[in-house]
């Protein structure tokens, strides 16, 4: 029978091996603190990973393009020391409409301007006066991403220093740059779009790049944030709306943060899953696995949901009411699936250029309009899955050969807008619906592909929270609105990182700045939790 091991302490123990988890355990090894990570999985990355789901054949299973990668992260821990390669998206979008008409948006944007004439010459204007807008209003909120959001505290001296530290960022900012910045926060991106452009098609170019795992139809107050938050930086050359493949799959970026982070001292453990974190008089002691194991540290940071923290793995009795109230207020209910395919010829997708290259081969977009959007969102808002899905499809084999053997190709497919609780019957019995939904809608764009499968792997929102350890198979740890973001997340009063147990810290996208492979909430809350143990608080043994 299993026993605890009183020889050791950790310093931290981080609970989860995903992207984040990593970052934080990097980090804090590097500044000397003996870290362990524990991993439920049997390989770690949590939801950036690649797997195997055909004899040779590998793919990013869940999360699939990189986008926001803070540099600091790949630079401060070395990761392309370690294996970590990224190849730009060109196009960064295309969509295929359903008159044959294939439009790319090139990362260069004097050509995507050059394309966009094409559709319509007074949008194509337009764009490179909006792209300006919106790129510097994103500028404003860069530096917000990697820091702890301001503690709003009128009574303390160290809520007004937050204050001021917030003001001081908007420092030269217009009151039309203010008020543009309240609308993009409030307003909804097919309001925005609509008052900007006159072209559908144009619009959809916009809807294409936004959304992304957001309950709501375009339509929604609120969705017009997504234009700002995927202009901030990413990328080792820190480029604003970089979008990026992986070269190995997604996995090869927590491969690489667990290589630096194992050069740096951090311990990792896989098939560890944690099923408590001990906590006694209110300091947490460490954690207990699921065999039974008790393994004690110092500081604990949960890189899991805040659900799954708080309401699974710490008793109820050691946190105040009023916090779980509101962390059972969160709102989750992931509106999203994948589904994963091995092919033996590569999807022809009908109007693609015959010159075009294998990269301008990748990225495929399949949504016809913004009135398509809000009613796949009505339907599945309502426990249906849509018959007519929204899909992005990504060629990968095209943007890295080494994922498949030759004759074989990797199609992964992001699917928006279905259900986490069905109306009827559950997601194992319609599991395959999904799927063939996915194909149907694949198939009115790229004819060759249903006859070309040779492997399906078909993820719902249940076996994103069931496999990747998802509350409610939300793939950014709770819904990014805004009530739900900057010092609101995950709940007002504990957006530091900090939790009201203490010693206990949370580190994946559940806490600011959100969701996305980004780096950014383990590196935050890395950082703070070092700004503590120099404090002294944290550093006596765990009783």
């Amino acid at each position: 029978m299993p026993s605890s091991s009183p020889a050791k302490i950790y310093d931290a123990v981080v609970v989860g091996g995903g992207h984040n988890g990593l970052t934080a355990a990097a980090y804090l090894a590097r500044a000397g603190l003996t870290t362990l990570v524990l991993e439920r999985r049997d390989i770690v990355g949590g939801c950036c990973v690649t797997e195997e789901i055909a004899p040779g054949c590998r793919v990013s299973t869940t999360s699939y393009i990189a986008s926001m990668l803070r540099p600091e992260v790949i630079s401060d821990l070395r990761l392309a020391e370690y294996g970590l390669r990224m190849v730009p998206c060109d196009p960064a979008i295309q969509v295929p409409f359903p008159d044959g008409h294939v439009v790319p948006w090139w990362a260069d944007r004097e050509r995507a301007k050059a394309e966009f004439k094409k559709i319509s010459a007074r949008d194509a204007e337009t764009f490179i006066e909006v792209d300006d807008r919106l790129k510097k209003l994103a500028r404003y909120l860069q530096p917000f991403f990697m820091e702890p959001p301001p503690e709003i505290d009128t009574r303390s001296m160290r809520g007004w220093t937050d204050l001021f530290r917030v003001g001081k960022k908007f420092r030269g900012i217009s009151s039309d740059e203010v008020s543009q910045l309240i609308s993009f926060l409030t307003g909804s991106l097919g309001e925005f779009l609509d008052h900007n452009y006159e072209s559908e098609k144009m619009k959809t170019m916009f809807l294409a790049n936004n959304v992304y795992g957001k309950h709501g139809g375009p339509y929604q107050p609120g969705t017009a944030i997504g234009l700002l938050f995927h202009l901030l930086s990413g990328g080792e050359h820190e480029l604003q709306g970089f979008y990026g493949h992986v070269m190995g799959g997604m996995g090869a970026i927590t491969q690489a943060l667990a290589a630096s982070g194992r050069k740096l001292g951090v311990e990792i453990r896989t098939s560890a899953p944690v099923a408590q974190i001990d906590v006694r008089d209110g300091r947490a002691r460490g954690v207990v696995l699921e065999d039974g194991t008790e393994i004690r540290a110092r500081i604990v940071l949960s890189n899991a949901d805040p659900k799954r923290t708080f309401l699974k793995m710490v008793a109820a009795s050691e946190l105040p009411n009023e916090f779980l109230h509101s962390i059972r207020g969160i709102k989750m209910e992931g509106p999203c699936a994948k589904v994963n395919l091995v092919l033996d010829a590569e999807p022809r997708f009908t109007g693609t250029s015959p010159a075009a290259t294998a990269l301008e081969r990748t990225f495929y977009t399949l949504v016809p309009s913004l009135a398509f959007a809000e009613r796949c969102y009505d339907i599945a808002k309502f426990g249906e899955i849509p018959e007519e899905l929204w899909v992005d499809c990504v060629v990968s084999s095209n943007a890295d050969p080494s994922l498949a053997p030759a004759g074989k190709h990797i199609l992964t497919c992001f699917v928006q807008y279905v259900p986490y609780h069905l109306c009827q019957g559950n997601w194992d019995e319609n599991r395959e619906l999904l799927g063939n939904r996915v194909i149907k809608k694949i198939a009115e764009y790229a004819p060759n592909v249903p006859n070309a499968i040779v492997a399906r792997q078909v993820l719902t929102p249940l076996d994103l929270e069931r496999t990747y350890g998802l509350t409610e198979g939300n793939i950014f740890h709770g819904d990014l609105r805004l009530e739900q973001l900057f010092f609101m997340r995950p709940v007002s009063g504990w957006s530091q990182y900090r939790t009201p147990v203490d010693g206990l810290y949370l580190c994946g996208a559940g806490a600011h700045p959100g969701g996305g492979v980004t780096g950014a909430p383990g590196h935050n809350a890395a950082h703070q939790v070092l700004r503590d143990w120099k404090k002294g608080r944290l550093k006596e043994a765990a009783a």
